[in-house]
């Protein structure tokens, strides 16, 4: 099977796999994906108006490509002599991902701006940006599907300040990516910011790769657009109503990755090499955030160096997308997984551009394993809790001056170790160590340990976490 470049190998979840197909090919499941049948997901009414609302990603590339050359025209006045040298896109989560995808995987094109993604609120990268931009020649796109997200309102109101103080039109360094009918569009038209682009509403954050959150910034950096989204209008093809089974890309991936994850395999493992190794950090959120719900889920896992099969157990699926071939290393290292009994997929690609591909590719298959996981892949039911949970804090921290003190289990000086109540009833407080011990011998099979780092991103803490990650893998 090798449908648009996809090879596979599933051992002993061919079967499997083959009647999920079957199964969808008699419940014309790609069809009712085509046709926005919400009824494919969930019955009851208020589900079933949450993806209605969701589906506006199906066709998104077609409408953008018949905007592309005002997209270019724009572009095209913000840059050259005595216009901006950077772009700088601020925004979170689905906002933020796809321009940082851009930003890794293309070099800077000759004449065009460099783009920086801001996705965080640590002072310490809001001060190295500010270091690595002229704020007189930087233009500062503000994206949020709400207009309401915190972070990106933080931001817009920092850098709004920033440029005020230096010229009498500050809005024109601005210019907003948004919903129609947000506050985003009330604020940006009170400053005058110098263009608005209002996204289709019915699009989710996670799912807007190919819509003016991903295009503007490309296009402003002398992405050829064009190309990209025609490259997404083909996998769009291949993934047509007329295209309902193992010939289908989209159907074929989502039924590897929902129904492994049905039988336990739900760890995805993300392989992604240069020049398109940032893929994987999109692909981790739209699966995550997809799937993560009603007690189920697939759980991406991206940028792991591959072990040997023996620090694996049989939780696993690997994707490997490269240019062309994987490196000599990776290919050996999959072959030997796949050997020993793994799932693991195969994407070829041409060159850089057919990231187009990828983005409708791995959004058809999302769905289409929602599907086989029976829960609804385009609702977010504890993202209005995160954010309120974000508001508390942050009104604690105004009112107070610092954040709420939490009771420290253990520390050696150096480390806290910090834990709920439920957690603290068995961690010994004797020292940081029998701590983290104890908490780790906790791990259950098939289960998992997430490190979540929120520092400044750099070479050496990256290196730092990766050395922490194999050897927790390798030891646990």
């Amino acid at each position: 099977m090798e449908p648009d470049g996809l090879h596979v190998s599933l051992g002993n979840y061919s079967g499997v796999i083959a009647d999920a197909l079957a199964q969808a090919r008699r419940d014309n499941v790609v069809q009712r994906i085509w046709s926005k049948d919400a009824s494919l997901w969930k019955t009851d009414a208020a589900h079933q108006k949450i993806i209605r609302n969701s589906l506006g990603w199906l066709t998104v590339a077609s409408e953008m490509s018949a905007v592309a050359d005002d997209l270019f025209d724009f572009a095209n006045k913000i840059r050259g002599p005595g216009g901006f040298k950077h772009v700088m896109l601020c925004g979170m989560g689905g906002s933020s991902l796809c321009p940082e995808v851009i930003r890794q995987t293309f070099e800077q094109q000759s004449g065009y701006p460099k783009l920086l993604v801001l996705d965080s609120t640590d002072p310490d990268v809001l001060s190295s940006f500010a270091n690595q931009v002229d704020i007189d020649h930087c233009l500062f796109i503000i994206a949020s599907k709400s207009g309401t997200t915190t972070e990106p309102l933080v931001f817009y109101k920092y850098w709004y300040n920033q440029v005020k103080q230096r010229r009498q039109n500050p809005g024109e360094s601005f210019v907003a990516i948004t919903d129609p009918g947000t506050r985003m569009v009330e604020m940006a038209t009170e400053d005058n910011f110098r263009r608005i682009f209002l996204n289709r509403p019915d699009i989710g954050g996670r799912y807007s790769a190919l819509s003016y959150f991903g295009m503007v910034p490309a296009a402003l950096i002398g992405v050829d657009i064009r190309k990209l989204l025609s490259r997404a209008e083909g996998m769009m093809r291949s993934c047509s109503a007329e295209s309902a089974g193992e010939d289908n890309p989209g159907a074929l991936l989502g039924a590897i990755v929902g129904e492994c994850a049905n039988a336990g395999r739900d760890k995805l493992t993300i392989v992604t090499g240069q020049p398109i190794a940032a893929l994987g950090l999109w692909i981790e959120q739209l699966v995550a955030e997809s799937t993560g719900k009603e007690g189920k889920g697939i759980l991406p896992v991206n940028g792991e160096p591959l072990g040997p099969p023996s620090v694996y157990t049989d939780d696993r699926v690997f994707v490997s997308i490269a240019v062309g071939k994987s490196d000599g290393e990776t290919y050996r290292a999959l072959k030997a997984l796949e050997a020993a009994g793994h799932p693991v997929v195969y994407r070829s690609l041409k060159d850089s551009y057919d990231l187009g591909k990828e983005f409708f590719l791995w959004e058809f298959a999302t769905a289409f394993a929602g599907w086989r996981l029976s829960i609804n892949p385009f609702d977010q039911p504890n993202v209005q809790e995160s954010k309120d949970a974000t508001r508390e804090l942050l009104e604690y921290f105004t009112r107070e001056g610092k954040l709420q003190e939490q009771t420290v289990l253990a520390s050696d000086g150096v480390l806290n170790v910090y834990a709920d109540e439920q957690t603290s009833e068995f961690l010994p407080s004797t020292s940081v160590l029998e701590a983290l011990r104890a908490h780790l011998a906790g791990v259950r099979k098939r289960g998992y340990i997430a490190l979540l780092d929120y520092v400044e991103e750099t070479p050496e803490i990256e290196a730092a976490i990766q050395t922490i990650r194999t050897h927790l893998r390798d030891r646990t």
